[in-house]
């Protein structure tokens, strides 16, 4: 799980009007918004510290999933032996296991997703921030983001400001998300029938 996997196209850039619509006295500059977003000050500091915090939600995960396997490999050996009703007992239990399981297993995702938008949220607000500075100091009417879509197949390199943005950024970068402890661990049983993995890389 990358922290940067939840934020995907940068979303941060309000709609604009098509080139059309727009007089020709305007002024406009684009920047790549993925290109800031992976150099963003702070980034990194936080993509390390949601690592760290999901050693913890990663372990809780894989103890679900051994215990999971262990109960699935345990009734596979005995399930010849059961009679039908001590059998039909087995899966019930079973099956409650595994809705608690997967209520478990939702929780702790919604901790990492929960995580991410905390760490990710100062840098995405001092992005925003700047990008409004930016159009403002420079008098640009729009700023296009051209990782946001194919729509713009060809433009003035000069109408680039992303390594102006991200200059300004690094002056204004908030400073890091603090760390806290990783989730105690919840229960760990788990019933067959479940195949999800952790997040993984």
């Amino acid at each position: 799980m990358r922290l940067l996997s939840v934020i995907g196209a940068c979303a941060l850039l309000v709609s604009v009007p098509s080139l059309a619509s727009a007089q020709a006295s305007q002024k406009f500059a684009f920047v790549n918004s993925q290109a800031l977003l992976q150099s963003a000050p702070g980034r990194a500091d936080a993509e390390a510290s949601f690592e760290k915090d999901m050693v913890g939600i990663r372990t809780q995960l894989s103890k679900l999933q051994d215990s999971l396997n262990t109960m699935n490999e345990a009734f596979a050996k005995e399930e010849v032996s059961l009679s039908p009703a001590a059998k039909e007992a087995r899966l019930k239990t079973m099956r409650e296991k595994e809705q608690a399981w997967g209520a478990q297993a939702q929780k702790l995702q919604a901790q990492a997703q929960e995580r991410q938008e905390e760490l990710m949220a100062p840098i995405m607000e001092n992005l925003r921030k700047v990008l409004d500075d930016v159009r403002m100091d420079g008098g640009y009417s729009f700023i296009f983001d051209v990782a946001a879509g194919a729509f713009i197949v060809s433009a003035d390199k000069n109408l680039d400001i992303t390594d102006r943005v991200l200059a300004k950024m690094r002056l204004s970068a908030p400073k890091a998300a603090p760390t806290r402890p990783a989730p105690a661990a919840g229960p760990t049983s788990a019933p067959a029938g479940i195949t999800k993995k952790p997040p993984t890389e």
